[in-house]
């Protein structure tokens, strides 16, 4: 049967789970007492959080998990509404079978509303005896001091590159994916920490063709070769703007991309440029400025373009 691969190969308990370690000890001590208090997971996407509160239910609950757990995303129901129905339906009845408690886990939590989390707050309170809350949410500044004053907070960092690789190692050799060994460095550049981005990617790559090239690994997960990019502004640099404007043309047609992923991909790239640190603080304070405007509304082609002319013109200032 085809399967996404992000769930195929997702950890089934806390051992599994990639990374993080400072982390999973701490909820491995709470699956040992099988007591826990309300929890809030913060960090990037694709570091763990959902895994993770799948994992400690798995664990705390056994057979009896799937009736004591729920599993809602703040996204999708985000109203005052949710909190006074669903919510508080579920967390008001007794927990099955031997279980001391159940588990609300909340994803995304900081889409919830200021109102839907006030109201969030006095329904852990009132009903912590029998239900447990584990919200997770990529910005914790979003959510409300009340309900961070009543969670154990753990905080996900990105994977490190040598974790990703060795997962990914796995998961190529479990469905015999041939790939060449540059490629599997440009999924894990890809991936910048988030594994699901990078077995997501693996998976469109592999169903492209026998083996996965670097090429395939870029044209499939909407990013430009970073050697591009870094060619096109050295180009600029070297005073040969037309040439870096045809790359450019190059570079969106080929790849499909639109000028905020192509700024993101120039930003990364300065830090590889042979330049002085105070020529890249000028180019880095300029691409902010430019950044700002394509998201403001303005021609992200005219925009673009003229941060190349900029890098013409510090190009032109050393030589």
């Amino acid at each position: 049967m085809n399967e996404i691969w992000t769930e195929k190969y997702r950890p089934k308990n806390l051992e599994e789970v990639v990374g993080q370690k400072h982390v999973t000890e701490r909820l491995k001590a709470y699956v040992s007492a099988k007591n826990m208090s309300h929890l809030l997971f913060t960090g990037p996407a694709g570091t763990g959080k959902t895994t993770c509160a799948l994992a400690m239910a798995k664990e705390m609950f056994g057979d009896e998990w799937k009736g004591n757990f729920i599993e809602l995303n703040a996204s999708d129901e985000r109203g005052i509404e949710v909190v006074r129905g669903k919510i508080k339906e579920f967390a008001r009845t007794a927990p099955l079978g031997s279980a001391d408690f159940k588990i609300i886990f909340m994803d995304e939590a900081d889409a919830l509303t200021s109102d839907a989390q006030a109201a969030l707050r006095r329904t852990m309170e009132k009903f912590s005896k029998i239900c447990r809350f584990i919200l997770s949410c990529n910005y914790s500044s979003k959510i409300i001091d009340p309900i961070q004053s009543r969670c154990a907070v753990f905080r996900f960092t990105p994977l490190s590159k040598e974790d990703v690789e060795k997962y990914l190692k796995m998961i190529i050799q479990k469905e015999n994916v041939k790939i060449d060994e540059d490629a599997l460095e440009g999924l894990i550049h890809v991936a910048r920490g988030d594994l699901r981005r990078a077995v997501n990617s693996l998976q469109v790559a592999a169903s492209v063709g026998n083996t996965i090239t670097l090429d395939t690994v870029y044209q499939t997960t909407g990013m430009a070769n970073p050697e591009a990019v870094k060619n096109m502004l050295e180009t600029a640099l070297a005073g040969n703007f037309i040439q870096a404007r045809d790359m450019l043309d190059n570079i969106m047609i080929t790849f499909g991309l639109s000028g905020q992923d192509i700024i993101r991909q120039i930003h990364a790239s300065f830090f590889d440029l042979s330049i002085t640190d105070s020529e890249k603080v000028r180019l880095m304070d300029k691409t902010g400025e430019i950044e700002f405007r394509i998201v403001e509304g303005s021609n992200e082609r005219i925009q673009i373009e003229a941060l190349l002319a900029y890098l013409v013109m510090v190009g032109g200032n050393k030589r």
